[in-house]
């Protein structure tokens, strides 16, 4: 049994364990409520953008059982589980590390992946049946219309001044959208779905970030615990001789 102090410690180590099992649920939430929320805009975002989201809910998960091993080996003093447990919380800080510095730098990379994407796709909105889906959303979901404005439209083949319907908040049933409808979206696109996209890789970086110092934090209570531990393994066996 550990002693003096260090049951503050033991007791410390297992809280931190259950914060982190709690933790591990909020990532596989949060990566699963990204790829859902965004499977809409996948015609607008290259194959990379969706990795982190799935990394995400990957380190939860991993958490998740990790913090298990934490907290059986605090409660059952268990050297060789709190030692197993400090290997794989260190392993899981750096993966941490790495996703939250991802997320900042992927807000460098958002501004050119969504020109590029959404450039190519405007002129397929005709012939491809999924992309005029994913641009119907987001008209819908950012209130917006077109690449930089409605007058985009023009370029890849609408006629005159009509428009997609989905420009549009609200029209009768016979009636076409068009660029002097009352409830058309005057703004772009681009710069909505930029502005989502940035917010949120800046909220997945802290995150990320954030999470990962607690768990250094909880590193170190753990090789603390496990010393404690194994000086009185040490302490009987040298009592017993």
């Amino acid at each position: 049994m550990v002693s003096g102090g260090m049951t503050c410690i033991k007791y410390l180590t297992f809280l931190f364990n259950l914060i982190f099992a709690i933790t591990g649920i909020v990532f596989i939430a949060v990566g699963t409520v990204i790829l859902v929320v965004y499977s809409g805009y996948n015609n607008f975002m290259d194959s990379w953008f969706f990795a982190a989201p799935v990394f995400m809910i990957v380190i939860g998960a991993v958490v998740f059982v990790v913090s298990f091993f934490g907290c059986c080996g605090a409660v059952k003093e268990n050297h060789c589980m709190i030692i197993t447990f400090s290997v794989l919380l260190l392993l899981i800080f750096v993966l941490e590390l790495v996703a939250g510095i991802s997320g900042y730098m992927m807000q460098r990379e958002v501004r050119h992946m969504v020109e590029n994407r959404m450039n190519s796709t405007m002129k397929e909105y005709f012939n491809n049946e999924n992309v005029r889906k994913s641009w119907d959303i987001m008209h819908h979901d950012l209130q917006c219309c077109g690449m930089k404005g409605p007058d985009d439209w023009a370029s890849v083949g609408f006629s005159g001044d009509n428009l997609p319907s989905s420009c549009c908040k609200e029209i009768a049933l016979k009636d076409k959208c068009d660029i002097n409808s009352v409830s058309i979206y005057r703004g772009g696109c681009m710069q909505n779905l930029q502005a989502a996209i940035e917010h949120n890789a800046l909220i997945l970086g802290g995150v990320g970030i954030g999470i990962a110092i607690i768990q250094l934090i909880g590193v170190i209570f753990a090789c603390c615990l496990a010393r404690s531990i194994r000086r009185e393994y040490e302490t009987v066996e040298t009592a017993a001789h």
